[in-house]
């Protein structure tokens, strides 16, 4: 790259955490861990779920597929920040960068689109329990999962060919943990007006309309709940919700912070944070959640793990 000249970039240095370089080793150790661990718990629900005939309904269909998409979701990210913990010099070509970059959001895109369709099935489930197996078809469980993706690909294309038309100068030093399109921004010697509202718009869209319908999903469902007249039935009721809640409120709290603002510049500092606890922290809690308060995934699990202690 030439200093001080407009140019295209051919590689990046992606700064990541400065202060916590001596500590190289325990890093890598420790989200060696967690990516092991979040890995684990994701294939083990996915595997539980495809493979327990009794959960072969559109509830647990969709936490299948949330847990086969948290896989790729952390494969883009963790596998490079793990390698760069023990680098010294922690460079990304530019082609590289922006494919993490098009893949985080894709996949990111993807997530949002599909936890609006699993608040939909419980919307359907307990709104119109009567209709509910006749309107949540297979047929239309497949669609929703297929749509969720095919948008969550298409939505973020129009940002990353944008950014790679803009050129860099000065500095190539990503001050983040990996390539994304608030820092790449920061980085381009030119204005990026277009770029900024283009961001705004798409990020806006894919989080603010999906967490709309999520929120209209959870009100009505509350009302719904509201006028059952037992409170054991009440509890019933909502338990088959609170999972998929509890992963909305975690996962959209960080990304609305991060990523819907009509500017480019941000705390440097705060923005690595946020990153890590949605990009590392989130997935690994999704497993949690789900093992620890669904029964039916607990009760399947255990039998898993006896079937195989059976045939060993």
């Amino acid at each position: 790259m030439e200093h001080g000249n407009k140019t295209k970039a051919t590689e990046f240095i992606l700064v990541g955490f400065p202060t916590l370089y001596r500590y190289g080793s325990i890093l890598f150790a420790c989200l060696l861990l967690i990516y092991l661990l979040m890995i684990t718990g994701n294939v083990l629900v996915f595997m539980t779920i495809r493979l327990d005939t009794r959960l072969h309904i559109p509830m647990y269909f969709f936490v299948g597929i949330l847990s086969f998409l948290e896989i790729w979701y952390t494969a883009v990210t963790i596998p490079k920040m793990l390698i760069n913990l023990l680098k010294t010099r922690k460079s990304i070509s530019f082609t590289n960068c922006l494919l993490q970059t098009y893949f985080f959001h894709s996949l990111g895109a993807s997530e949002c689109y599909l936890l609006t369709a699993m608040a939909y099935d419980r919307y359907l489930a307990i709104c119109h329990p009567l209709r509910y197996s006749t309107i949540m078809t297979n047929k239309l469980t497949i669609l929703l999962v297929a749509t969720c993706f095919t948008c969550g690909f298409l939505c973020p294309l129009s940002e990353v060919l944008l950014i790679s038309k803009l050129p860099f100068c000065d500095s190539n030093e990503i001050q983040h943990i990996f390539c994304d399109f608030p820092p790449l921004l920061s980085l381009a010697c030119t204005d990026t007006t277009v770029n900024v509202l283009v961001d705004f718009v798409i990020n806006s869209f894919i989080i603010l309309v999906t967490l709309f319908f999520i929120i209209i999903s959870y009100i009505k469902i509350i009302v719904a709940v509201m006028k059952i007249r037992t409170s054991e039935g009440r509890i019933k009721a909502f338990s088959t919700c609170v999972s998929h809640l509890s992963v909305v409120l975690v996962f959209f709290s960080c990304i609305i912070f991060m990523y819907v603002r009509l500017t480019k510049s941000y705390s440097l500092y705060y923005d690595r944070v946020l990153a890590v606890m949605y990009s590392v922290l989130t997935p690994i809690f999704n497993p949690i959640i789900y093992s620890l308060r669904n029964k039916e995934i607990r009760v399947a699990v255990k039998r898993s793990l006896s079937k195989s202690r059976v045939y060993h």
